[in-house]
């Protein structure tokens, strides 16, 4: 696996450009660390970017110039990069930079990213020091192209939910009466980091007996017991891609009451699959497992969206959920990923989530994670 190359780069950044010609912006001010790497290939948790219709200007402190300058002369180079050190505080550096700009210029600032006191701080900071730029709140200018991935993510994508196979059977392995969950997502992430990831990517999830019907349990020291259902929720982080898997399996033989959950579950996970094609609305997709749900008594059980974009972050674009009042719906385009994950929980009897990475393809989906769903007893 490696980094995007300069002309996927500039590809990019072209789409990026064209929306901010569309809404009559010089620039935009970029802070979110995952649309940063998007567009330079810069990996730290820290950095501003400066894009303008002609130059990008990458602020970055001492702790990464080094990293910078070894992808500059790689042929993932992002082309045309100005680095612009940052010698005190990343406010600062950014006005200095904001000042060399030919004004005056309306400069865009992620809204969803930027923090309101630093939005603050800036717009007093030039208006005192005279700088010629007005800053613009923006929405989802490089998420826009984020959603539909391109080659190299799409291969990045599918590498790292295939290797979420290897884990599951060690998660798999882990699973017997009288242990602990702490013990059992021990397990997990010591094989996400076995099978190649650089991370997991998010608080890994095991969720035992009562605790199954509590969607996002952390790990405690309870012990699993013969007749558990246990809900297992994990993923790596590839190349900077996260992947997302949940099974759902019993400690020893399942219950009927377990395989009626799970065997609901999975109906209404494979009818959303079936409704995946290029053009159909998201809402489309979790309307279709809400009402398999319902159909077996089930559907107040559901109580959160089918499924959330997969990428640099665990939960982007799109939102495979509820069709939201005033706001356009989405439609499903080839080079979507996301995940497929209803789930029901009944308190004091447990909870069942299926989960699987789905790529949208020009004739339906590809099912990117490839581990068994079917309800097994374990231990």
């Amino acid at each position: 696996m490696s980094l995007p190359e300069t002309t996927i780069l500039v590809a990019r950044q072209l789409q990026v450009r064209d929306r901010l010609a569309s809404q009559n912006l010089d620039g935009l001010v970029v802070t979110a660390p995952a649309n940063i790497r998007y567009l330079t290939n810069h990996a730290g948790s820290a950095g501003t970017l400066v894009v303008t219709r002609s130059q990008m200007h990458l602020l970055v402190d001492t702790r990464y110039e080094e990293a910078v300058r070894r992808v500059q002369n790689s042929p993932s180079a992002c082309a045309g990069l100005e680095v612009w050190p940052v010698p005190d505080s990343y406010e600062e550096a950014l006005v200095d930079a904001l000042a060399r700009l030919d004004g005056p210029v309306v400069v865009g600032i992620e809204a969803g990213h930027l923090a309101v006191g630093r939005y603050e701080w800036l717009n007093r900071t030039l208006d005192a020091r005279r700088i010629p730029v007005s800053l613009r709140s923006t929405e989802r200018v490089v998420e826009q192209s984020r959603v539909i991935k391109d080659p190299v993510e799409i291969a990045t994508l599918r590498e790292a939910a295939v290797r979420l196979e290897g884990v599951a059977r060690a998660a798999f392995g882990a699973v017997r009466a009288g242990v602990s969950e702490m013990e059992v997502a021990g397990v997990i992430e010591a094989a996400i980091r076995a099978a190649g990831y650089e991370a997991p990517a998010f608080d890994t999830i095991v969720a035992s007996g009562p605790n199954s019907a509590l969607p996002h349990h952390r790990p405690g020291r309870r012990r699993l017991v013969d007749g558990d259902l246990v809900v297992l929720d994990f993923g790596g982080v590839l190349d900077g891609y996260c992947s997302d898997l949940t099974r759902t399996v019993s400690v020893g033989t399942p219950s009927p009451d377990a395989e009626r959950l799970h065997a609901a579950v999975l109906d209404a996970q494979q009818a959303a699959l079936d409704a995946i094609r290029p053009g159909v609305a998201s809402s489309a997709v979790d309307d279709a497992a809400r009402q398999a749900l319902v159909a077996r008594g089930l559907g107040e059980a559901f109580g959160h969206g089918t499924g959330h974009g997969l990428g640099l972050d665990i939960h982007e674009e799109p939102r495979v959920g509820r069709r939201r009042t005033g706001q356009a719906e989405t439609l499903l385009q080839p080079g979507m990923v996301f995940t497929v994950e209803p789930g029901v929980y009944l308190p004091g009897l447990g909870g069942v989530r299926i989960e699987d990475d789905v790529l949208v393809t020009a004739n339906g989906h590809e099912r990117l994670t490839t581990v068994p769903r079917e309800l097994v007893g374990l231990g």
